[in-house]
Order: C-alpha cells, then structure tokens, then sequence
C-alpha cells in the first residue's frame, strides 16, 4: 500500500505543477502582441496539457482508486473528510477541462479574456490544493 500510496503523490504532485503552470501560460499569452511569441505558447501550451497535466491526472486518478481498493465500503463510508476530499478532487477534473478548452480557444486564435481573468482562475488551484492536504492529513471529520 505505501508504495502504491507514493506513486499516487507523485502524480498529485506532478499534475498540480502543471494545474498551476498552464493557467500562468494563459496569462502570459493573453498579453501576448506578436505572431511568433502566440506560436510558442501555443506549443508549450499544447505540450504541457497534453503531455504532462493530462497523463499525470489519469495516473492520479488511477492510484487514488487503487489506494480506495485496500479500504472496504464500511470503512469509506465513515470517512467523511475522504468524501470532502474526492468532492474537491472532482472540482479539479472540472478545472482541468476548462483549462482543455481555454486551451483550444487560444490554439485557434479565439481567446476572449483578458490576462487578468487568468490571473484569478490561476489562484483555484492553490485553494483546492490547500483544503484536499487539510482534509488528508488532519481528518478533521
């Protein structure tokens, strides 16, 4: 179990990094002028959803339903911080295709917010992040 537990943080870890580098990429590109920068975060865009954040989000979810499996219903059922957690991991998932279709707004050149919005849909993560480790380590219920 603790090794299935430590590869479920690593890809936690991995996929927050990018949860937290994308929406910072949109900012930048938002305020972006010329044809050749657009081009470039385009690329690095595209890379990092798709072959970081997206892979690293399935391997989450996958450990984390491998961890679930060494517990049974009765004992899930009683952890109620776990049932806050995972509803704050489905609002990452949600977070997560937004990023997927903000994304492809900007590969088509059809983004229509402005860098500041970016600014503030960035800090979600962070707030998430900070509630799901309170709720995994404290247990407070």
């Amino acid at each position: 179990m603790l090794w299935v537990k430590a590869f479920h943080i690593i890809f936690v870890v991995t996929w927050f990094s990018a949860l937290f580098y994308l929406p910072r990429l949109f900012v930048y590109h938002a305020m972006c002028e010329d044809e050749a920068g657009n081009a470039r975060f385009k690329i690095m865009e595209r890379k990092l959803y798709r072959g970081i954040m997206t892979p690293s989000a399935i391997l989450t979810l996958v450990f984390g339903i491998w961890l679930l499996s060494f517990y049974s219903l009765e004992q899930i059922a009683t952890m109620h911080w776990l049932h806050a957690k995972l509803t704050l991991v489905l609002l990452l998932f949600v977070y997560h295709g937004m990023c997927g279709r903000m994304l492809k707004r900007f590969a088509t050149d059809n983004n229509q917010r402005s860098h500041r919005f970016y600014r503030w849909f960035n800090e979600l993560p962070v707030v998430i992040l900070l509630a799901v480790v309170m709720l995994a380590v404290v247990k407070p219920f």
